[in-house]
């Protein structure tokens, strides 16, 4: 789609571990391309999630949370993160509405000024608090950074989402669209189906577990003649104490995993999943750099 009215861009989604960059995502495309879990770091890549509009085309890039990374792999999430800055014609900065801002936020703050590209303050989970809260942030926000926009948000609640996007548009250059109408993001299915499976792990086992896990697809065979699609993974742990967690007793946990996964694969993939699930164990993998390419 194009005119000379029509505005299409890249908005890159910053912000510390866990404020709800990718809940506002698929509340914003009204579809799930992010995972999500209640603990930080779930997000490990760079996720394009598309917004079509009848004039504009919206490209967003989720970002992991910038923490201060113990690893190999976090110290490649915080990179991803970092380099998405520069790639954005408008950065949306999320922060909570139910803290002040710490040293991770003022450490973004200084990046993104940096990058100078114009910066939308969002204030997430405005559900959590009394709106008088809301005011002293902004005006202690304000006195750190000069932002384009201010917008409380609840990404959990949609509040806000469509002024939001009616803002962006006006921020974004005029051109013709990147991706056809269809497509709500450019990731395969395979990186999908990892991911889902990943986000049952970190739903179901708690403490260090889901950050000692990756996931990855050895098999996927599309729709047979039957409409059945196989997909075998592989969920790979640093430990074996981590793969007992992993498998439960008699399976079960395993299973209990499997089934959420599949069920969710079912409705991605519009056909019959059949999922196989193996664990194994390698030793100090978010330190190695050929697991982690």
């Amino acid at each position: 789609m194009s005119g000379k009215d029509f505005r299409s861009g890249f908005v890159s989604i910053v912000g510390r571990p866990n404020v709800g960059k990718s809940t506002l995502l698929n509340r914003i495309l009204n579809e799930k391309v992010a995972i999500v879990s209640s603990k930080p770091q779930t997000t490990r890549n760079r996720i394009v999630g598309i917004k079509h509009l009848k004039d504009a085309q919206i490209i967003f890039l989720d970002t992991p949370g910038i923490h201060k990374p113990k690893f190999a792999m976090n110290k490649r999430m915080v990179k991803i993160a970092m380099e998405t800055l520069e790639d954005g014609d408008l950065i949306l900065f999320m922060v909570e509405a139910t803290s002040p801002p710490g040293i991770g936020d003022r450490f973004i703050l200084e990046e993104m000024k940096r990058a100078e590209k114009p910066v939308f303050l969002l204030i997430n989970k405005v559900d959590l608090v009394k709106k008088e809260m809301i005011l002293p942030l902004i005006d202690e926000y304000s006195r750190l950074m000069d932002f384009k926009e201010i917008v409380p948000v609840s990404a959990l609640k949609g509040d806000n989402a469509e002024h939001l996007v009616e803002t962006m548009v006006k921020y974004l250059p005029v051109g013709e669209s990147f991706y056809p109408d269809d497509m709500v993001t450019d990731q395969t299915l395979r990186f999908m189906a990892a991911e889902i499976i990943r986000e049952k792990i970190f739903k179901k086992t708690r403490e260090e577990i889901p950050y000692s896990v990756a996931v990855l697809i050895e098999e996927f065979l599309e729709k047979n003649e039957k409409g059945l699609t196989r997909i075998k993974a592989v969920i790979i742990v640093e430990k074996d104490s981590q793969k007992g967690i992993i498998i439960g007793k008699s399976g079960e946990m395993l299973k209990a995993i499997g089934t959420e996964a599949r069920q969710d694969l079912e409705d991605l993939i519009e056909s019959k999943v059949f999922l196989e699930l193996w664990v194994k164990v390698k030793k100090d993998w978010r330190q190695d750099e050929n697991i982690l390419s």
